[in-house]
């Protein structure tokens, strides 16, 4: 599979991504276990569909814990903090618009 069908679909059987992240799918259901931000979709009998999201955050614990050598333990505190800091600048992001906002209705 090449990378131009990876960003045309929108759903990836649990062996696509397998062979996109070079990762075996019994390795992908554990992480599914370990990591509560991987869910992928289920469906009709119990199948895994994965999204875009979804391959990028099994591409981020894949490089912790492979290239970076962290415990499961540490990729997971290293992804929740990560979001905890995006979630930060999302809602430091929205209050700034709603403060703009709050200005323009003011002049």
């Amino acid at each position: 599979m090449n990378k131009q069908n990876f960003q045309e679909k929108k759903y990836y059987s649990i062996s696509e991504v397998s062979e996109l992240c070079n990762i075996k799918s019994h390795t992908l259901r554990f992480w599914e276990k370990e990591f509560k931000d991987l869910k992928p979709v289920t469906r009709k009998g119990n199948r895994r569909y994965y999204q875009s999201q979804d391959i990028k955050l099994i591409k981020k614990i894949q490089s912790l814990l492979y290239e970076e050598g962290m415990t499961i333990t540490g990729a997971k505190k290293n992804i929740m903090s990560a979001s905890k800091k995006e979630n930060q600048v999302e809602n430091t992001h929205k209050m700034v618009k709603d403060l703009e906002d709050l200005l323009g209705k003011i002049n």
